[in-house]
This record gives C-alpha cells, structure tokens and sequence, in this order.
C-alpha cells in the first residue's frame, strides 16, 4: 500500500521510496527511509497536503508525492 492511502491516526513502516531524481533524494535526505515509522497526523481540509510525522518531527507532503512511498505494518486506526 502506499502512505497516501493511510488514514489519520494510522502508523506504517516504510518499505519502498519511488520515485527519481531530485525529489527521491529530498525525501530520502527528510529521514523517509526503508524502516522508519511513520504517523499520518492530519489530512488539510481538501485532503491535500497531508502531515506526517517521523522521528520526531513533522513532515507535510503533497498526497501525489505520498503515493511514491511504500508502506507496510499498518497500525491504528481503522485497521
């Protein structure tokens, strides 16, 4: 599943970064890394961007970019 799929309140793992180019190696470089956990804090009322949480911080991102990330161990929820 990709995180644009997850749900406010939910926790995944990430699995895979897609993507290519600059914008892979930005998130790569924000902590999206195979493994690290991640909390899906709020969607914007449109649902677009949608705010994340991981190592302690947060992270918004457009949902077109939050498809390009894998995630897997979905928790929360909604599950």
């Amino acid at each position: 599943m990709n995180l644009r799929e997850l749900r406010e309140g939910q926790t995944a793992t990430v699995a895979r970064i897609g993507g290519e180019g600059p914008f892979r190696r930005r998130l790569l470089e924000m902590g999206f890394l195979r493994g690290t956990q991640i909390y899906v804090e709020k969607y914007a009322p449109l649902k677009d961007p949608i705010e994340l949480v991981l190592k302690g911080y947060h992270v918004s991102l457009r949902v077109e970019e939050a498809a390009d990330i894998q995630v897997e161990n979905v928790k929360g929820e909604g599950t």
